[in-house]
Parts: structure tokens; C-alpha cells; sequence
């Protein structure tokens, strides 16, 4: 393992030698976790859910190694506002380089995936199954921060996954709200009451911004105003 010789910190290369072993990961899937940090971000950063309360402890164990508390989404090229859809449009078509992100054991299952429940359908925006969790894995895609009503809405789908779509001998499935940015307390309020295991992280579209962009890219907040002020336009 050449490149781990390449780390300064020796934690660092330890828990990366330990995640290569359990996890199988090969010298590319490798390389794509040092250089997205998986360390810093599965380690040192905060993350934000209630699988503790949720799940069962050795559950809620696996559920946080598979959680990130953030997501590095620089691959998708994007250098303006962008709505949900397209969003989500970016994500499929760079399918293989969001599943690296991810980390292993993620199966994609399909987009807009729809439940029926009465006479109503719903749509889930990105589904998977996690081989090694053994659990449907649900992601509702935000571009802007999060707010408490999107954990009301995830737990309404892990509630309609659990009952219509889970196989026999399936775990609990896992709902992650990805959005641009997110309060810890806020997300910590939103969960607290949540029956279902729901994690929330925030995605990056750019490690460092090129000089020339500087100052031109809108903020999160300046997204989420932006697609409101369109959605409101267009009632």
C-alpha cells in the first residue's frame, strides 16, 4: 500500500489499512477515499442523525460507519444554481463517481422511485440497497439547507419502504437527507422524535473555488431563495 505510506497522520493510515481489509476496497477505490477525505469526514466531522434512538446498538454502529457527514460532489461539474431534478439528473448520469463517494456495499435500486399508498403515489428521489447494512438506503436530495419538515417527510417514506417494499430478513431501511447545509442543533431537534433511522448531510460542489469564480457562485442560502422566488413565480 505505496500510497498509504503517503500519510502524515498515522491514525489516518490505520483506519484506512482497516477500512481496505474489511471492506475489499481495491488500490482505485482507494485512492478516491484518500483524496475525498474519508477519514476527516468519517472520523473527525460531526455527524448528524438519530440511529442511536432508531436502531439496535450494533445496528446503529453500522448504520454511522455507512453515513458520511458530508458528501463531495466536485465530479459533477456544476458552476450555477441548479434545481432538485437536475440535481439529481447530475448524480445519474455520473452514477459509477457518486457510488465511489458513497463507499462500498451501495446497490443503486432506481430514481423517483414510486410507492403507492390509496389512491396517492409518492416518489422517492434516489433509492439503494446496502449489501452489508442489509437495508433499503433512501435519499431526498435538497439544494438548499435543511429544514425540520423534510425529517417529517423522510419518515413518512422509510414508514411506506418498510411496510410495501422491505424483503424478508431486511434491516430497518435508512433515510439521508443530502443538502447544501445544515444546523447540527436543528437537525438534532428535527430527529429527536423520529421513529426511523434518518441521517442528514451536507454535499459540496467544490473543494476550492478557482480564483475567477470567487464571489460569483451564490451561497446555499442564495440557491434556496432563488428556487423559492421560481416556485412561487410559476403558482
Amino acid at each position: 500500500m505505496m500510497m498509504l505510506d503517503k500519510l502524515t497522520d498515522p491514525a489516518a493510515c490505520i483506519w484506512y489499512f482497516q477500512a481496505t481489509a474489511r471492506f475489499g476496497w481495491s488500490r482505485n477505490v482507494l485512492l478516491n477515499q484518500i483524496k475525498a477525505s474519508a477519514y476527516e469526514r468519517a472520523v473527525t466531522e460531526k455527524k448528524t442523525h438519530n440511529f442511536d434512538l432508531a436502531l439496535p446498538e450494533h445496528f446503529a454502529e453500522q448504520a454511522d460507519e455507512m453515513l458520511k457527514s458530508s458528501y463531495n460532489l466536485e465530479f459533477l461539474g456544476l458552476r450555477r444554481a441548479v434545481r432538485e431534478r437536475e440535481l439529481e439528473d447530475r448524480l445519474i448520469s455520473r452514477l459509477q463517481a457518486f457510488l465511489l463517494e458513497l463507499g462500498y456495499g451501495f446497490c443503486f435500486v432506481g430514481r423517483q422511485h414510486r410507492i403507492e399508498l390509496g389512491a396517492k403515489e409518492y416518489f422517492i428521489d434516489l433509492l439503494f440497497y446496502h449489501r452489508f447494512l442489509k437495508a433499503l438506503v433512501a435519499f431526498d436530495l435538497k439544494v438548499g439547507p435543511f429544514e425540520p419538515e423534510h425529517a417529517g417527510k423522510m419518515d413518512f417514506y422509510l414508514n411506506l419502504l418498510n411496510d410495501k417494499e422491505r424483503g424478508p430478513g431486511d434491516k430497518p431501511s435508512i433515510g439521508i437527507i443530502l443538502c447544501a447545509e445544515k444546523e447540527d442543533v436543528e437537525v438534532e431537534y428535527a430527529l429527536r422524535t423520529k421513529a426511523n433511522p434518518i441521517g442528514v448531510a451536507a454535499y459540496q460542489l467544490q473543494s476550492k473555488l478557482p480564483g475567477e469564480l470567487k464571489g460569483k457562485l451564490p451561497s446555499a442560502k442564495q440557491l434556496a431563495n432563488l428556487l423559492r422566488a421560481e416556485m412561487e413565480s410559476g403558482n
